[in-house]
């Protein structure tokens, strides 16, 4: 392997490229790596309206290929499936997706899985989110996927505080109903920008008295600083994984959806990474869970040792050979990840049980 100094970039390299990358997924990047091969160059600044129209674009391609993901979705006969609706604090009416075992007695854990993309885009009713919430619901646990405003895109255009409003609103729910939903834990769980909401909303939770209720956080790839224009010296992968599925300039429009004047650049409830060690005190266990060759595994690897100062109980697991959320999402090319990943969740969420 040749000398790169940290928090340099071979320019050379591509995912396809990569001697880390677990050679299962090697295929399937050079494929989309083909493809983008054309994109014209991302601007490093954009404004409100261009962000948008972006975010939606990029919305739009990557639904071309959920036809396929639907074909290979593999049935699940041990889970039930169904569809709650609950109004928010905006008054907006809320779906929540709730997925648990047919046939249940005794008290399962739970898990409030709050979807990727960014916080601007994306749908629960997506198939890789929908496997996801199945896979989780069949090793025994109730599943409830909360369909918040997204950013931009088909469920926008709202920004900051929208999206976490709703996720805070799903959560509430679920604890309300915890005793007829008989659940023995609840933990809030998502990848990406459900990563940053899973953390956002347990935040919110502990500033407006009912974060005692939140069992725990299980956080995978969080997408958390918002350092995305300068990157910091401090969290180097941004620069050395630039480009590895996610890359700077996307997620600068991205965080430009979600928060329009970046007003919220130092707000824990928008950027978690910013929290201080009295926001995170006293709050519930989490596991951050990181990918190898992801721009955000140290912002992810930050975060887990803020809340070690914080004396807040956490573990750090990191998924080696993998890109950006890989393991949740890539169930046909990495199903034993795939699943070792389902299995770590239900683990963890089953350790909290009362």
């Amino acid at each position: 392997m040749e000398n790169q100094a940290p928090g340099q970039r071979n320019p050379s390299r591509t995912l396809a490229t990569e001697p880390r990358l677990d050679p299962r997924l090697a295929e399937a990047f050079r494929i989309r790596d083909e493809l983008m091969e054309e994109r014209k160059p991302l601007p490093k600044t954009v404004n409100y309206e261009e962000a948008l129209k972006f975010c939606a674009s990029f919305e739009k391609m990557a639904t071309t290929i959920h036809p396929m993901l639907w074909k290979a979705m593999p049935d699940f006969p041990t889970v039930a499936a169904r569809q709650h609706y609950v109004t928010g604090v905006d008054g907006n009416e809320i779906t929540l997706h709730i997925h648990e075992p047919l046939e249940r007695s005794d008290a399962l854990p739970c898990i409030v899985h709050i979807h990727g993309g960014g916080m601007v885009m994306m749908s629960a009713e997506d198939p890789n989110f929908v496997r996801w919430r199945n896979t989780l619901a069949s090793l025994g646990m109730v599943v409830v996927g909360i369909e918040f405003r997204n950013g931009s895109g088909r469920l926008g255009n709202h920004p900051f505080p929208a999206g976490l409003n709703d996720c805070a609103s799903g959560v509430q729910w679920v604890i309300a109903e915890r005793e007829r939903l008989n659940l023995s834990s609840m933990v809030i769980s998502g990848e990406s920008g459900g990563g940053n909401l899973s953390i956002s909303t347990t935040l919110k939770a502990k500033q407006e008295g009912w974060g005692d209720a939140i069992d725990g956080v299980y956080a995978c790839c969080p997408y958390i600083s918002g350092r995305y224009q300068s990157p910091p010296a401090e969290l180097p992968s941004l620069r050395e994984n630039d480009g590895y599925l996610l890359s700077l300039e996307s997620m600068n429009i991205m965080a430009t959806a979600y928060d329009p004047d970046g007003l919220g650049a130092s707000n824990p409830l928008v950027w978690p990474l910013t929290a201080s060690l009295d926001d995170l005190s006293g709050l519930p266990p989490h596991v951050i869970s990181v990918n190898e060759l992801d721009p955000l595994h140290d912002e992810g690897v930050a975060f887990l040792r803020k809340l070690y100062l914080a004396r807040v109980p956490a573990v750090g697991r990191a998924v080696l050979g993998t890109a950006h959320a890989s393991d949740v999402s890539m169930a046909a090319t990495l199903p034993d990840v795939y699943l070792e990943t389902a299995k770590s969740v239900y683990e963890f969420a089953n350790s909290l049980a009362v």
